[in-house]
């Protein structure tokens, strides 16, 4: 189907489809990292003192991309209001704590991740979510030069 581009907000509007699904994608991927660091933060430290709490590990969440104002947006976060069931602390303390590679407040793993940062550095800082984005783009038909 051929599509008639007279000016920039054409343009804007004839790329938005495939741009949500480019975000779209980019979030996913960094929904996964996410995830695989959470289980790697589990799987560094086996409570022997008390029972553990799988709230953590459950609380990255992705919110499918979709427009907004023109733009193509997505979220992945970490839901701390998720994380109700730990006694005496936050979920926002939980989260900073697992961020720090601490358990409970204590460094007590082996090879604990820092969570959220490592999640950044193998998707954003190493350049991950460009090449991603350039190459879902090619696949698109569409000539991307970095």
């Amino acid at each position: 189907m051929t599509k008639v581009i007279n000016n920039m907000n054409d343009l804007a509007i004839a790329l938005q489809p495939t741009l949500k699904k480019m975000v779209d994608g980019m979030a996913q991927r960094v929904y996964e990292t996410l995830n695989f660091f959470l289980q790697r933060y589990y799987d560094s430290y086996d409570p022997v003192f008390y029972r553990r709490q799988y709230d953590f590990l459950r609380s990255g969440f992705k919110v499918d991309a979709r427009i907004v104002r023109g733009k193509a947006v997505a979220s992945v976060y970490i839901d701390t209001d998720y994380m109700s069931n730990y006694y005496g602390v936050s979920g926002e303390q939980v989260t900073t704590w697992a961020n720090e590679g601490l358990h409970g407040g204590k460094n007590l793993g082996t090879n604990t991740p820092h969570v959220w940062d490592v999640t950044m550095a193998n998707t954003v800082d190493n350049g991950a979510l460009v090449r991603d984005a350039v190459a879902y783009l090619r696949s698109q038909g569409y000539t991307v030069r970095v």
